[in-house]
């Protein structure tokens, strides 16, 4: 920039010579250049307003623009786990045969607390004390002033919980949005579906695992993203279901059992249409297991699966069976029945002392439960094949069948199956199985042969298994089982128009201290198929420990306890899985046998 001089030579001078005041000339110069200065000052203060005013209008629409997103988006809150894979919580919904809900999801919040933000810790704790009975006021407090951030206070919170929270109004209170697992139907099928709990969690979600029942046994397929839109269908029908449910809770008042179980099963796929243990549970509120005294006696306890137990004279018909399918017997050959029968320094007694002469033709044996029959026929059959026989039917390994507790459920078995073994596994006593093994071994002879493999998934398709007994020799057993129901010890589950057949068995419980048998406890069992002329479902149904008061004296034997409950059953049942009761169907040219019910 070029300065114009204050007093410009030649302009001094031509004032000098016409006799002006050369001073004006350098005041005149010095007033234009502070005018200049001015205006030069004045635009670089423009420029200046100019860029912070938009500088201001920037930074208000940065600001105004992150306002806007954090509106249109959901509210999310630190989370309390570390970074890592996304936590799923859609867990597929289960469903029973017809499509009913047994098992699906529900949107609940969460409540934890950032102790940074609490405005009153002491007042927050004594409120959320008063909406939660089961916190401490004090331990809340503690805990709100230690010096950590952050803790749960509620994993689950019910709308009006969630509202009364809202009412105390401290900002330290967050709630964080989750899915939790409900059973709409409450005890109904517990020990099938078992159970969840939550798995990984953060404060805006929780992964949903199973921790019993299918919930366990298919949590991954459940957890499967890929699959969380495909609900799980079940065997089992919610009708059938509670109508087992309901009877045999009744049974179990009136009959001051322990337990009971029960088992319906269709013979030719092995799906499983009821499974019934009590006492249960609710599993939307499924307690913590017993630390103390006996397992069995819990209600998480499955006894239709997880307990084992010597099941008594029900495995007569399997002596029976494998004799006729060996040739060495037929449905009329004698069999020796005559006492004392004393083997290897034991001996061998009917039930009740009864005498029944020194032979019986086979169906006989099984008509009136005969010990000492069913111990001949194991000892013709030997113990070798004998073992065999029943592994091959399923009874001496954990049950196969989706539920986590399936596998843990082992038989009892003897390591050397001596010819004392043989004798007393013939007639159900010496080893001990699931019932869910016994209900499949039933399926077997109803089913023709067959060998059943139980399920509890519906599927339209099945693969029939491999033979395990002739047509003929499936056929002759289940018309023994027959005649246990029309004039044997089970008359009581002759259910007109059904042709229910079937065996009973009375055990006596081994005593605690293992040394022999209490014969005032007794597991009570009788499995049965219907209709006899063409048998399409098993029952099998078990009481612990009952006790019928009815008449004179108390009686403890199944024909008295567990045979009258399943004809309650099967008389219910039957007209909903579309069964006709019709007239009797011959069932072969058996000579009746006619006896009260009194043996076992």
């Amino acid at each position: 920039m070029i300065r114009t001089p204050l007093r410009p030579l030649a302009r001094i001078l031509d004032a000098r010579a016409r006799g002006q005041n050369p001073d004006t000339i350098e005041a005149a110069n010095l007033a234009a250049r502070h005018e200049e200065m001015k205006d030069r000052a004045r635009l670089q203060a423009e420029r200046r307003l100019r860029f912070l005013a938009l500088g201001f209008i920037v930074a208000f629409s940065v600001i105004a623009l992150r306002m806007g997103t954090l509106a249109a988006t959901e509210p999310s809150e630190l989370g309390t786990t570390s970074s890592g894979s996304e936590i799923t919580a859609q867990r597929a919904d289960i469903l029973d045969r017809k499509g009913r809900i047994l098992a699906t999801n529900m949107m609940t919040h969460s409540l934890y607390v950032q102790t940074a933000d609490l405005v009153d810790p002491a007042r927050t704790a004594s409120e959320l004390a008063r909406i939660f009975p089961d916190l401490d006021a004090e331990t809340m407090l503690r805990r709100f002033t230690d010096g950590r951030s952050f803790l749960w206070v509620k994993k689950v919170l019910s709308p009006e919980q969630m509202q009364e929270v809202h009412e105390i109004g401290d900002p330290g209170l967050y709630f964080g949005p989750r899915e939790m697992r409900l059973y709409p139907n409450g005890h109904l099928a517990a020990h099938i579906l078992g159970g969840s709990a939550f798995g990984n969690e953060g404060v805006d979600s929780a992964e949903v695992i199973g921790t019993a029942g299918i919930e366990k046994a298919l949590d991954t397929r459940l957890r499967d993203p890929a699959q969380s839109n495909t609900p799980l269908q079940l065997s089992i029908d919610l009708t059938l279901q509670a109508n087992v449910e309901e009877v045999l809770g009744t049974a179990m008042k009136t009959l001051n059992a322990k337990g009971a179980a029960a088992i319906l099963m269709d013979t030719h796929t092995g799906e499983i249409l009821a499974l019934a243990s009590l006492p249960d549970f609710d599993p939307n509120d499924r307690p913590a297991p017993a630390l103390t005294g006996d397992p069995s006696e819990s209600p998480l306890f499955n006894r239709s699966v997880q307990g084992v137990y010597e099941l008594g004279s029900t495995f007569k018909i399997f002596a029976v069976a494998q004799a006729m399918d060996l040739g060495l017997i037929n449905e009329n050959t004698e069999i020796d029945t005559k006492q004392p029968f004393v083997y290897d320094g034991f001996r061998i007694n009917e039930f009740d002392n009864h005498n029944y002469g020194p032979t019986l033709p086979a169906w006989e044996v099984i008509a009136v439960s005969s010990n000492i029959g069913s111990a001949h026929l194991g000892l013709m059959i030997g113990g070798e094949r004998q073992q065999a026989f029943l592994r091959t039917l399923g009874l001496l390994d954990p049950p196969k069948v989706e539920l986590a507790e399936a596998p843990g459920a082992r038989a009892l078995v003897p390591k050397n199956w001596s010819g004392i073994v043989t004798v007393t596994a013939s007639y159900g006593h010496g080893i001990s199985t699931s019932l869910m093994n016994l209900a499949a071994a039933y399926a077997t002879l109803g089913n023709g042969g067959l060998k059943i493999t139980p399920t509890l998934i519906h599927s339209d398709t099945h693969t029939p298994g491999p033979r395990v007994v002739s047509e003929d020799t499936a056929l002759a057993a289940v018309r023994m089982m027959r005649k246990v129901v029309t004039d044997g010890t089970a008359t009581f589950a002759d259910v007109p128009g059904y042709g229910v057949a079937g065996k009973t068995g009375t055990a006596e419980k081994p005593k605690k201290n293992g040394k022999g048998y209490d014969a005032d406890k007794v597991i009570n069992t009788f499995a049965s198929v219907f209709p006899a002329d063409n048998p399409k479902y098993v029952l099998i149904v078990t009481l612990d420990e009952p006790v019928e008061t009815a008449g004179s004296k108390p009686r403890r034997t199944a024909g008295y306890t567990a045979v009258p409950v399943a004809g309650e059953i099967i008389r219910r049942i039957g007209p909903l899985v579309g069964l006709r009761p019709d007239g009797e169907n011959p069932m072969g040219t058996l000579v009746a046998y006619k006896d009260p019910v009194a043996q076992e």
